[in-house]
């Protein structure tokens, strides 16, 4: 017997040498920046997501924890497991947050040889990709 439940789902390719739970962390925080999970959207229950993803229960189980742990998502009783609304962030706690992977990502550039208006042009062109279609509109 078969069935099928509709899911709507990020995508995912899994990528040999990197940690499987890492990749969906990843792939489920691009969807929501990006917009194609949206605030109080359903998430996909864990069993389902293992299931869809083609990945362990307990893999997608701690994904999942995760994700609500960083408040990504949240747990409404009788709802489920749904996309959170983002928090209103502080000024210091943005450029904080995303410090260590700046660096890294200046270190990589520096390392294959990029000018930083490169990376600059990189940057901006992975930041229109990831934008809403409302607000590229506007």
């Amino acid at each position: 017997m078969c069935h099928s439940t509709d899911v709507t789902l990020f995508r995912f390719t899994l990528r040999p040498g990197e940690s499987i739970f890492d990749q969906v962390v990843y792939a489920a925080k691009k969807a929501f920046v990006s917009g194609e999970l949206a605030p109080g959207q359903p998430f996909p229950s864990v069993r389902s997501l293992a299931a869809e993803l083609k990945i362990h229960p307990n893999t997608a189980h701690k994904a999942v924890q995760h994700l609500i742990q960083e408040r990504w998502l949240e747990v409404k009783p009788g709802v489920g497991t749904v996309v959170a609304s983002p928090p209103p962030a502080r000024a210091g706690d943005r450029k904080r947050l995303l410090q260590r992977e700046v660096e890294q990502l200046v270190v990589e550039a520096k390392r294959v040889g990029l000018e930083m208006e490169e990376l600059m042009e990189a940057l901006e062109s992975q930041w229109q990709k990831l934008e809403k279609p409302e607000a590229v509109r506007r």
